[in-house]
């Protein structure tokens, strides 16, 4: 009789290594890197003063061995800048998007987590990267005590190297960041460098505050006599102002683009900039559009393409057809450049003591047009905007005392029903409805709301039974009595087996639906 084999025990997957200054090394096998094609490890180290050695070593396996089970592991020891590198090189975005993009690269993200391997970035290691650009954007953490010199060569120090002032950057720019490398990490993902995605865990960055601050018409008039001195400047300054056309676009323009006869300015490309180079491309949303321009200034444009013949002429030339409008060239072949224009206007505006830029002209653009009463499509299209109009209010649109006092006395024959009744001698009573006090009212109160102040409109759908099970996490009975109660309130129409809509609401069903709320709370 053949004796019994003993069953072997399995084998302990993972390793912990003693190291010769007393530490213990643990270290898991998580597959081959599809970088290096070499094996991967998951590898930590536990000091020898840890008071409890061989059990942290213990729970650090099992953590490991959890992760790969579970396939959040990294895939790869490549690190940070490894992963950009590659990043920059599959990217499909034009010439002026990249270099801003290696610009924030290489002066924020590598010098401070380039070199962290990917499996070391985490969401602690992502927000101690955001609160050192918040603190300081030259990365001195807050506490920098240097001197900026001007030059890097060797010098003589004069008033122009100054002490190191501590200053963040800009929320707008740590977004930016925060965009780089989200697009990197995201392909990480789809390559599978790794398993999970470290930016979701990290705080996102706020979104900046649009703060326009466009010239006052005093100043914009200011600006724009001081221009005329020389007359293509002045011209320059004026269709800026009138179209509310981007530096880059402005330089771009070209004569066979402008009809004078229809009144029309076509806006085509834009010219990009970076140092000395330059560059056409489209423009920023890639969108071409027809400025219609008003008899003032299609008088103006006749008289400077006069004043531009006239001067080729003199030199036995002529313009091209397709010659740009604004050029240092006889013949009109070249244009002017981004950054010229941009140092010369900010000259101007200091010189007259103005706090004001050339891209602000084009939020006195947008602002005024919105004043006068042109409808945000209107004006989006004008500025070249995406998004029917929602970038130009969020934007563009800044505050003007005589169209604010318009629309507040606009806006008051559109407005609900005031919650408060003002009695004889003054006193205001409240006629809020009580405290909600169970989930039905609560849906019922969020729904009111949104049909209300109009988010959602007569026909639009309110959402399904399911889909305010889900999003308030209640019974199928409670959703179904929300929608009852604003049934009864007239707010919306529903029948069996069709979805609730929106039903249409006149002045007098509304101020029917105020009386029944109204009663409920005193009841």
């Amino acid at each position: 009789m053949a004796p019994r084999k003993t069953p072997s025990k399995p084998k302990q997957r993972g390793e912990i290594l003693p190291l010769p200054s007393g530490s213990l090394k643990v270290r898991v096998y998580a597959g081959k890197d599809p970088i290096t094609g070499r094996k991967n490890f998951l590898t930590e180290t536990i000091p020898h003063t840890h008071p409890e050695l061989q059990k942290e070593a213990e729970r650090v396996r099992t953590r490991f061995l959890n992760q790969v089970d579970e396939q959040r592991n990294p895939r790869t020891n490549a690190t940070v800048d490894a992963l950009l590198d590659e990043y920059l090189g599959k990217i499909n975005v034009d010439k002026s998007t990249r270099i801003g993009y290696e610009g924030k690269i290489r002066n924020h993200i590598r010098p401070l987590i380039g070199h962290l391997k990917l499996s070391k970035l985490d969401a602690h290691a992502i927000d101690t990267f955001y609160a050192t650009l918040r603190a300081c954007r030259a990365h001195c953490g807050g506490k920098g005590n240097f001197i900026e010199h001007r030059t890097k060569r060797q010098h003589v120090c004069n008033e122009k190297c100054k002490k190191h002032v501590c200053r963040g950057l800009d929320v707008s720019t740590i977004r930016q960041i925060h965009s780089i490398l989200g697009g990197a990490l995201k392909r990480a993902v789809k390559w599978d460098w790794l398993r999970i995605n470290p930016l979701n865990q990290a705080e996102t960055p706020p979104t900046p505050t649009p703060n326009p601050h466009p010239p006052e018409p005093e100043e914009a008039a200011a600006v724009v006599s001081a221009a005329f001195r020389d007359f293509a400047w002045g011209t320059f300054v004026w269709l800026t102002m009138v179209t509310g056309a981007r530096r880059g676009e402005m330089c771009a323009l070209r004569w066979d683009l402008l009809d004078l006869d229809r009144a029309v300015l076509q806006i085509k490309t834009s010219i990009g900039q970076e140092g000395k180079e330059t560059w056409e491309k489209d423009t920023k949303t890639h969108q071409q559009r027809r400025i219609a321009l008003d008899a003032e200034t299609i008088a103006l444009l006749r008289a400077y393409r006069q004043q531009c013949e006239d001067k080729a002429a003199e030199f036995a030339q002529k313009l091209k057809r397709d010659g740009r409008i604004f050029s240092n060239s006889i013949d009109h072949s070249t244009y002017w450049k981004p950054d010229t224009v941009s140092q010369r206007f900010s000259r101007l505006c200091e010189k007259l003591e103005i706090d004001t830029d050339l891209h602000s002209l084009r939020h006195y653009s947008a602002t005024e047009l919105i004043s006068a009463g042109v409808d945000p499509r209107t004006v989006a299209g004008r500025l070249g905007h995406g998004g029917g109009g929602a970038t130009t209010l969020r934007v563009y649109s800044a505050w003007v005392s005589e169209a604010d006092q318009r629309a507040a006395g606009n806006l008051r024959g559109r407005m609900p029903t005031m919650p408060v009744s003002i009695d004889v001698d003054g006193s205001a009573t409240s006629t809020m409805e009580p405290e909600i006090r169970g989930p039905y009212q609560q849906i019922a109160a969020d729904l009111r709301g949104a049909i209300v102040c109009g988010a959602l409109k007569p026909g639009d759908n309110i959402p399904t039974v399911v889909e305010l099970c889900q999003r308030y996490n209640v019974a199928a009975g409670t959703a179904n009595r929300a929608v009852a109660e604003l049934k009864a309130d007239g707010l919306v129409t529903a029948s069996r087996g069709k979805r609730a809509v929106v039903a249409p609401l006149s002045e007098s069903s509304f101020a029917n639906v105020v009386s029944l709320k109204n009663r409920r709370a005193n009841k």
